[in-house]
């Protein structure tokens, strides 16, 4: 195959032009010291390209199959016109904040490395499925089987979370957009009243906004979402539903005390509303005792679960799900059809990953290396801003919420640190009146790059301020 990716390159580069006449294969293996069936073979898979073609009796030549398309059928390569020229919707509500990073170091609002579980080991299992009889059984399945992973995850969740579930109370979903967007449509009608926290993520609301949701907001303080103020400013039956992240509060980082959920779930109960409990971080705890969730409180009566599988694996390995009864995810499956159908082979591979024991390795490995990494984060914000910040070190999560006591400009501070070479994307930003705050994630980051990224965001803050002066 090296002989043939060299012949094409050749042919693209103009080295070899069109209609050029080659010498026969036994010449060129010779000219290459390779074995004439080598160059029959690399010849016969060139012309089923179309980089050559045989006249019989006559020789072979150089085509270039490229350049040929390129001068025929002019018009059909003929682009769109730069604006439609008919009515269609848009939505500002899906407008996002996220933004590409082309800098060499960056922050986020809190991701993983996924440079420290290897992607061709994850891969194995891949195509470990696909190597079966009949794909793992896949052949056979016409109407999206998902029973093993589910079985397996069920198992998994029992042991590392304290539950106690079938699969048959479990719906895997790829991606936290889809789950969120399956929920929406199952609970949320047009003028509904939903309650997030004061400070939140965008997705959420942007998701819950586009179903047609009033939303509210919530004051947060240290012991996390306020209860008794939802308690106090609505009546029983007003409220739809509440999206909190009870362990890991998005972007404050702070955790809903136990007093607030034993109060939230009593609420819950006594105003006739639903929960929606994120706990997409659960993986990235590093608490030994785990506080126990919402779910757990009130046994799924009136909270819908929301949680992350593989969350420290590449992407494209991981899952999320939602724990709810039975009739409720049935009806949300149904929406699967829509949204794209379950890559069936991945989640078997998921499934051979819990059962052959190794997400306890992966997981292992991982907490470890956000532990010594959290550590080292906290230490170099005190090493480059000595005391010009405030923040605590969380349990949970892979970011640090990051206060300045004076107020300046956060989008200069971003300007700024572009200018030395760090994206300071503007998820990572919060500022108004009483607040100039950073989410700062740092776990994807190696202690090289870390101590670089924090080192510039150190003088671009310093500029900032010096020019303020």
């Amino acid at each position: 195959m090296q002989f043939v990716y060299q012949f094409i390159h050749a042919v693209k580069s103009n080295i070899l032009e069109n209609n050029d006449r080659l010498p026969g294969s036994r010449k060129i293996a010779e000219e290459l010291q390779v074995h004439r069936k080598t160059i029959v073979a690399a010849l016969w898979e060139l012309q089923e390209q179309g980089w050559i073609k045989t006249i019989p009796g006559i020789g072979t030549f150089v085509t270039n199959p490229e350049a040929l398309a390129a001068t025929q059928n002019v018009r059909a390569a003929k682009h769109p016109p730069l604006q439609a020229i008919y009515d269609f919707r848009k939505d500002f509500i899906l407008d996002t904040p996220l933004e590409n990073n082309l800098e060499a170091y960056s922050f986020t609002a809190g991701t993983p490395d996924y440079r420290v579980i290897k992607a061709e080991e994850l891969v194995r299992f891949y195509a470990s499925v696909l190597k079966r009889k009949n794909g793992g059984g896949l052949a056979s399945s016409t109407h999206g089987d998902t029973s093993y992973f589910r079985d397996q995850l069920s198992n998994y969740l029992n042991l590392t979370r304290k539950f106690h579930l079938s699969r048959n109370f479990l719906l895997p979903i790829a991606g936290i957009e889809r789950a969120l967007s399956i929920l929406s449509r199952l609970l949320i009608n047009p003028g509904d009243i939903v309650l997030v926290e004061e400070l939140s993520y965008f997705l959420p609301n942007m998701i819950f906004n586009q179903a047609g949701a009033k939303m509210k907001t919530i004051p947060v303080d240290a012991e996390g979402m306020d209860i008794d103020y939802i308690q106090n400013n609505y009546k029983p039956g007003e409220i739809r539903l509440v999206y909190i992240n009870s362990r890991c509060q998005y972007p404050t980082t702070v955790s809903l005390s136990e007093a607030r959920k034993k109060k939230l779930v009593a609420l819950a109960e006594r105003y006739n509303f639903i929960v929606i409990e994120d706990d997409t971080d659960f993986e990235f705890s590093l608490d030994k005792h785990k506080k126990e969730s919402l779910f757990s409180l009130n046994a799924g009566h009136r909270v819908i679960y929301l949680g992350g599988f593989g969350s420290f694996l590449h992407p494209g390995f991981q899952m999320n799900f939602i724990i709810a009864p039975p009739d409720l995810l049935r009806e949300g499956a149904k929406y699967l059809n829509v949204f794209g159908k379950p890559d069936l082979i991945m989640e078997k591979a998921l499934g051979d990953i819990i059962h052959q024991g190794d997400i306890h390795r992966y997981q292992r490995k991982s907490k470890k290396i956000i532990a010594e990494r959290k550590e080292l984060f906290a230490q170099l914000l005190n090493r480059y801003f000595k005391h010009r910040i405030a923040f605590t070190i969380a349990p949970t999560g892979l970011a640090f919420w990051v206060q300045f006591p004076d107020f300046f400009p956060l989008k200069d501070l971003q300007r700024e640190a572009r200018k030395k070479g760090l994206v300071l994307p503007s998820v990572c930003l919060y500022q108004k009146r009483n607040l100039t705050a950073l989410r700062l994630g740092f776990a994807h980051l190696n202690p090289q790059e870390m101590d670089t990224a924090v080192r510039l965001l150190s003088e671009a803050y310093y500029e900032v301020v010096a020019n303020m002066a």
